[in-house]
């Protein structure tokens, strides 16, 4: 897809059309990196916000499918190897 660079204030701006925005999943206020490579390709990726309650959530689901193991420790106790 082929995007016009346009003057912004001091800078040069580049306007995402619809069909980008969607297939990437942005939407109006999110934040995206730039990464700039040495060949001077430009690459825009999506900046992940860390939501610590979606994480809680699937720690604890993965904690919840984990079995209980025996203690290792009292068994090692008992035979010595402590």
């Amino acid at each position: 897809m082929r995007l016009q660079l346009a003057k912004w204030g001091n800078s040069l701006a580049v306007r995402l059309p619809r069909e980008c925005t969607q297939a990437a999943g942005l939407h109006e206020g999110d934040k995206i990196e730039a990464i700039i490579a040495q060949e001077g390709t430009i690459t825009l990726v999506p900046d992940k916000v860390f939501k610590k309650a979606a994480f809680l959530t699937r720690l604890a689901k993965l904690h919840a499918s984990m079995r209980m193991t025996k203690p290792v420790v009292e068994r090692m106790r008992r035979e010595a190897r402590y």
